[in-house]
C-alpha cells in the first residue's frame, strides 16, 4: 500500500491525513501501515516533525517475515465485541468473591505507575479476571491470548507514542466502570461499559498518534 522505496532516503513522507486521501483508506488504515513501516525499519517518525524515509538495517526482516499479528485497531474492534458479551454475562454470574477478586486487581492498579510491564500485566489481569466469573478456562485463556497480541511489535510501537500516566488514569476510571456495573448485576451497562472502554482505548492511539505528530 504504502511503499516508502518511492521517496529518496531522508525524504518526508506525506501527513497522515494526506495519505489517507491519496489512497482512499481510513486514517486508523494507514497509521497501522506507517507503524508496520517503522518497525520494519522502512521510516522513522518524529514526534512533533513528521515520518522520513531511512535506509534499510541489514537485519530487519523483510515485511512478510516481520509478524503475522494482526493490527492494533483490528484487534482492539474484536476484543470490544467479544468482551462486551462476556461482560454482558458476568454481571449475571457474579459472586462477592468474585467482585472482591476484581476490587483487588484495581486497588493494585491505583498505586501502579504507568506505563510498566507491572501495570500491563494487571491490565491484563483484570480483563481475565472478568472472564473467569463465567467459569469457562476457554474463555479465560483466549481473552488472555487477545490481550497478548498486544505484546507484539507493531502494538509497543503504537503504545510508545501514547502510553502515559493519564492515559492509564482514563482507563482505570473505565476499569472501574465496568466493575460497578457487574457488580450492580446490570448486564447491559456492563457490556456498554466495557465497549465503551475499548472504544476510548482506540480513540487514545487515534488521537494521540495523529496529535504528537502534528498531523
Amino acid at each position: 500500500m504504502i511503499d516508502s522505496g518511492e521517496y529518496a532516503v531522508g525524504a518526508r513522507l506525506p501527513a497522515e491525513r494526506e495519505l489517507a486521501e491519496q489512497f482512499g483508506l481510513s486514517r486508523p488504515t494507514i497509521r497501522e501501515a506507517l507503524i508496520a513501516l517503522e518497525v520494519e525499519g522502512r521510516i522513522r517518525i518524529r514526534v512533533g516533525s513528521g515520518i522520513y524515509v531511512r535506509a534499510m538495517a541489514e537485519n530487519v526482516p523483510p515485511p512478510s517475515q516481520a509478524t503475522n499479528d494482526e493490527g492494533p485497531f483490528e484487534l482492539l474492534r474484536a476484543r470490544e465485541f467479544v468482551e462486551g458479551a462476556i461482560a454482558a454475562e458476568a454481571a449475571l454470574l457474579a459472586s462477592p468473591h468474585d467482585i472482591k477478586t476484581i476490587d483487588d486487581v484495581l486497588d493494585r492498579m491505583k498505586s501502579s505507575d504507568h506505563p510498566s510491564e507491572a501495570t500491563i500485566g494487571l491490565d491484563r489481569e483484570f480483563h481475565t479476571s472478568v472472564a473467569s466469573i463465567l467459569g469457562n478456562a476457554v474463555l479465560v485463556r483466549f481473552i488472555g491470548e487477545m490481550f497478548d497480541q498486544r505484546l507484539n511489535p507493531y502494538f509497543q510501537r503504537l503504545s510508545s507514542y501514547f502510553e502515559n500516566r493519564q492515559s492509564w488514569q482514563s482507563a482505570l476510571e473505565e476499569h472501574v466502570a465496568v466493575r460497578d456495573a457487574i457488580a450492580g448485576r446490570d448486564p447491559a451497562r456492563a457490556k456498554a461499559a466495557m465497549q465503551e472502554h475499548l472504544r476510548l482505548s482506540q480513540q487514545r492511539f487515534s488521537r494521540n498518534f495523529g496529535d504528537k505528530l502534528g498531523q
